[in-house]
């Protein structure tokens, strides 16, 4: 046969392809040469051919049935094919290939070869891929070899020694006598490889962090040395000696002295020095400095050096370099809750980063400026997040939108304040605010009694103004159908009354039942409003036309509203005003239990609270086939003197309570908590979906009581084949700290078969800049009364 063409034209054979087919078909034939040649097993030109379908192989082409012509080479006598084959071995096998176990006799001849470069090529392939049965076999050679003189092969064998801890973690103790040594080593390349062993046995077991604790001086010795060594062409990088090393032994460091005073108080002084003397003005400079920073946060360092450590943050954010801009608002994020104080000062850097045109560094500006609001700077921190959310983009604007509702609630200065804030927000951004707002924006407008009038006339110019964004149409309807006799009667003291009649606000509802602008739900509210406007305008005869017009709407709400409406006009007038009157004060005890911002269940609309009404009237309905008062509501605690008056129109019966104190209302079933551990609290709260009872609603709650935020939380699940699951949007992928928020997801189960609920639950999050994943299962919930 003639002989093959070298690699070198092959590649260059290949580079002259103008197509994807013209390609393949030169592979497709060298591969056909290359099959022959393996079968006339030529040894002359064997590691020639593995040479070229290495490069086939990079290429994305199969090569696997060169697999057992590089354990040939492997077999060899010869440096240069045995080198060929190793590097074939590494790229076409795996442990999940049997093939590869024939290797294991070569690779334990070749640790003993009496040359050092064949030792190092069976060292770096071992550390490659070398399986747990692979390791098992021969972790003694390697052990020998971390013991040897030789700094070639005791850095390779160090790095093999963690590929073998990795696969099996009780070898762990068989390289502890090998490991004393190495952190004398002068060779910057096996002090490197060390490090790395180090680290890896001190993260894998409790033991040896406590053992290797005793190693801290002389690990700061090591750092003290590099960082006041004179130049040295050698390690230098940039004018810094070494920084890979430097690097290595911070992360070592940090695990070492994480939850022990001892150690912490030992590196203290060199992490000042690290802090102070590192050069800035090249990245591998901020390297260093980013690590020590990591470092300083995540120890029990001192007051002094953690405030260096944040300004160090703070001199990243003036960079030009927007992954350092990126990395140091990350960092700000995780120690805000630790040093509020000391990331304060940088509010003003940290503001100016609202405005970075990288989409990546504006989020984390801004979920770090919602961080940062307080009591003191509440004013001045909403003044510049309101002017990022009329500026931003829209995908920033829902979340943006949410942080500014819950400072507002929060640090609100005074009502006026929180119910002006809130408005500017809906006006902003309405169509992009989550539905939960407006229920909780009613419910502060109808706790601020001494606001009603000023509200409702703000409202009222901002309906006038713009009808587009949905919340803000929503919210205004509801507030004229309450206050509209104090708008109408220019009541108003904190700013100058507008005069309007009776018919003007009239003709501002029906417009927005008539406009396509409105959807179904903003309609409903109008309908609602102009109903309850009967009892408060003298326009009666108007408001009886407008309803009875809709009795016949094709949207089955408005018609079904329009109906009783209707219903209360003629058979139940003299109701009409005891059931129509203004919404009671709230207090903001039970969270409402139907995720609708329709809030159709109740005349009296709004969200459902812990209420003591005195001699007051109130109304659910409910299909006549019904026998509870609500699927998701139960009377707990009946005063002792309730009369009930049962209607029936419209499909429904109608449940009138009236009470000298009103039951309180409560969940059917208390809340139970699925997942506890490591600070990370998982509850789960139930509902059940209307009108399918067969669909059971579950609200997960995530808190969190550690000190630092639990970040990338996802919460995943799975239930049997006879249950349907469906996961809604978490409100947040960040747990905060200290209990200061939490994160709700929704579940949807559909359940046939009224069977109890097994669930097996995936938690993953990063913790302290460490990823942490569990399991845990779930089971036999909610329980049999509730199915």
């Amino acid at each position: 046969m003639p002989a093959p063409i070298r690699l070198r034209e092959l590649i260059r054979t290949i580079r002259t392809a103008r197509t994807q087919a013209e390609e393949r078909e030169m592979i497709q034939k060298e591969c056909a040469a290359i099959r022959s040649s393996f079968r006339e097993e030529d040894n002359t030109y064997r590691c020639r051919n593995v040479a070229k379908l290495l490069y086939m192989h990079m290429l994305g082409y199969p090569a696997h049935f060169g697999q057992l012509e590089c354990l040939k080479l492997i077999a060899s006598q010869k440096f240069t094919d045995k080198r060929i084959g190793y590097l074939g071995a590494m790229l076409l096998l795996d442990e999940r290939q049997d093939v590869h176990l024939l290797m294991t006799n070569c690779i334990k001849n070749d640790l003993n070869h009496s040359t050092q470069y064949v030792q190092g090529l069976a060292l770096c392939t071992l550390g490659c891929m070398g399986s747990s049965e692979m390791c098992r076999d021969l972790a003694g050679e390697v052990e020998k070899l971390l013991k040897t003189s030789n700094s070639y092969l005791r850095k390779k064998a160090a790095l093999c020694a963690v590929h073998v801890i990795r696969k099996v973690p009780e070898l762990m103790e068989m390289f502890l006598p090998a490991t004393k040594n190495l952190l004398s080593e002068k060779n910057h390349g096996v002090l490197h490889t060390s490090v790395v062993l180090l680290t890896e046995m001190c993260e894998r077991s409790p033991d040896m962090l406590l053992h290797f604790r005793k190693l801290v001086p002389q690990l700061v010795r090591i750092l003290k040395n590099l960082i006041m060594s004179g130049y040295s062409p050698e390690h230098d990088v940039s004018g810094i000696s070494d920084p890979f090393l430097q690097v290595r032994i911070l992360r070592l460091l940090r695990i070492l002295g994480r939850s022990d005073d001892d150690s912490s108080e030992a590196m203290n002084d060199i992490l000042a020095q690290v802090a102070t003397n590192t050069e800035t003005s090249k990245n591998v400079g901020n390297a260093i400095l980013y690590e020590t920073v990591l470092t300083i946060m995540d120890i029990k360092s001192e007051s002094g050096l953690r405030v260096l450590a944040i300004n160090i943050l703070g001199r990243f954010l003036l960079n030009n370099d927007k992954n350092i801009r990126y990395v140091a608002l990350t960092s700000l994020l995780k120690t805000v809750q630790t040093d509020h104080n000391a990331v304060q000062r940088h509010r003003s850097t940290i503001v100016d980063c609202l405005k970075d045109l990288d989409v990546s560094i504006k989020r984390r500006a801004m979920e770090l400026s919602f961080a940062l609001v307080n009591g003191n700077n509440i004013r001045g921190m909403m003044k510049e997040l309101l002017y990022f959310l009329d500026s931003c983009d829209p995908e920033f604007k829902a979340d943006c939108a949410s942080g500014v509702f819950l400072a507002a609630e929060k640090y609100a200065p005074s009502k006026r304040w929180h119910i002006d804030t809130i408005m500017r927000v809906l006006t902003t951004a309405g169509s992009y605010v989550r539905d939960d707002s407006v229920p909780n924006l009613i419910q502060l407008i109808t706790n601020s009694v001494e606001m009603h009038a000023y509200t409702v006339q703000r409202l009222y110019k901002a309906l006038l103004d713009d009808i587009s964004q949905q919340p803000l149409v929503q919210v205004s309807s509801w507030c004229i159908g309450e206050y509209g006799d104090l708008l109408v009667s220019g009541q108003c003291e904190e700013e100058e009354p507008i005069q309007v009649t009776e018919d003007e606000v009239l003709d501002v509802l029906e417009g927005l039942l008539v406009s396509n602008l409105s959807t179904p739900v903003t309609r409903g509210y109008s309908l609602t409003a102009i109903m309850k406007l009967s009892t408060r305008f003298s326009s009666v005869n108007r408001i009886k036309k407008v309803v009875s017009i809709y009795s016949s709407s094709i949207d089955v709400e408005l018609q079904q509203r329009a109906v009783e409406y209707n219903a209360l006009f003629k058979k139940y007038d003299h109701m009409r005003p005891a059931l129509l009157e203004r919404m009671p004060i709230m207090e903001k005890t039970l969270q409402r239990t139907e995720k609708r911002s329709d809030p159709g269940m109740c005349v009296l609309w709004g969200p459902l609270t812990e209420c003591n009404w005195q001699n007051r009237c109130c109304m659910w309905r409910m299909r006549a086939a019904s026998k509870v008062l609500c699927p998701y509501v139960s009377l707990s605690k009946q005063c002792s003197r309730i009369q009930v008056l049962t209607m029936f129109f419209g499909g429904y019966v109608w449940y009138y309570f009236f009470t000298l104190n009103c039951a309180f209302l409560s969940s059917a079933i208390p809340p139970m908590t699925a997942y506890s551990k490591n600070g990370l609290k998982i509850e789960f709260t139930f509902e059940r979906a209307n009108p399918n009872p067969n669909i059971a609603v579950i609200t997960i709650h995530a808190t969190n009581t550690t000190e630092a935020d639990m970040t990338e939380f996802v919460f995943q699940a799975a239930v049997p084949k006879t249950f349907q699951l469906q996961l809604l949007s978490p409100s947040s992928n960040i747990v905060p700290a200290l209990n200061q928020g939490s994160v709700t997801q929704v579940i949807r189960v559909l359940n046939p078969q009224k069977q109890q609920l097994r669930m097996r639950v995936k938690l993953t999050y990063t913790h302290k800049g460490s990823p942490v994943q569990d399991l845990a299962e779930v089971n036999n919930f909610p329980p049999q009364s509730w199915q």
